[in-house]
């Protein structure tokens, strides 16, 4: 939908949820509220916007609490039904998986993720935001390999998407993984996801990571590791340093080293000066 072709009310609904998220919270639940019932009948009447006024409410706590989960399914089945592939689709996914993790449910979250993908029309944004979130949840199952598919997967997309922040912690979290082992014929990460199939058994799996695709991370993340090293707790290019010990990479050392009197991490500046 073009924003020529958007109704009266999507844009009221559109204009309440800028308001909310610029803090104004007091009149939300009235507001919502009427939107919802105008866009349930009469000549105002539009499912989408009944769908995405039952899936804000929701999120913001608004009625039985116990109720969330069952309402937050409603509206991902009515958008799918809507407007399959469509950035609210996906927005509605995301939510219903985000609200299983909360709660616990893991292997349900990643079955719901398991919904948004390329040949679905998603946008890639969402797409890289998904598989972010797995990536992160097949970690904490210890299921590293797969888990590194879907961070790599995720760098890609936020990548395009400009999502810099994001892909900057996707590749991080790749990298933290692939240092547990490194080395030089290890399958290329593209390879690994495009020769990637379903598993017939539940498991954790490991395959060491690539050198190059080492080397690839950490060439993009340097320069934006460098433009602020400040922070006493900067975890971040302590990966750099463990990267180029493991791969004999003395270039990394030194830029790092350039920028020792900006370095507040003691930890940091002991592992430098050693």
């Amino acid at each position: 939908m073009t924003s020529s072709e958007v109704s009266p009310l999507m844009l009221e609904f559109q204009n309440l949820m800028i308001q909310l998220r610029k803090g104004d919270i007091a009149n939300f639940a009235v507001q919502s509220n009427d939107i919802l019932i105008r866009s349930r009948a009469g000549a105002e009447k539009e499912p989408e916007v009944e769908a995405l006024t039952r899936m804000e409410r929701a999120l913001f706590g608004i009625g039985d609490q116990e109720r969330i989960g069952a309402e937050l399914r409603w509206c991902m089945d009515r958008m799918n039904a809507i407007a399959p592939g469509s950035l609210n689709h996906g927005v509605s996914i995301l939510n219903m998986a985000a609200w299983h993790r909360n709660n616990g449910e893991t292997m349900m979250a990643l079955a719901t993720h398991s919904n948004l993908s390329p040949s679905s029309g998603h946008p890639i944004q969402l797409l890289g935001l998904s598989r972010l979130e797995v990536g992160r949840m097949l970690a904490s199952l210890d299921d590293l390999s797969t888990a590194m598919r879907h961070l790599w997967a995720a760098r890609s997309y936020l990548m395009e998407s400009d999502m810099f922040p994001e892909a900057l912690a996707a590749s991080l979290e790749w990298l933290d993984i692939a240092l547990d082992e490194i080395n030089d014929i290890a399958p290329r990460m593209q390879e690994r996801i495009e020769k990637a199939k379903p598993r017939n058994d539940p498991g954790t799996t490991w395959i060491p990571a690539n050198s190059e695709d080492v080397r690839e991370v950490v060439e993009i993340l340097l320069p934006t590791l460098l433009a602020d090293v400040s922070g006493t707790d900067r975890s971040d290019l302590g990966l750099i340093i463990d990267a180029a010990e493991m791969l004999d990479e003395e270039e990394w050392i030194d830029r790092l080293t350039g920028k020792v009197t900006d370095i507040q991490d003691p930890r940091l500046l002991e592992l430098l000066q050693s």
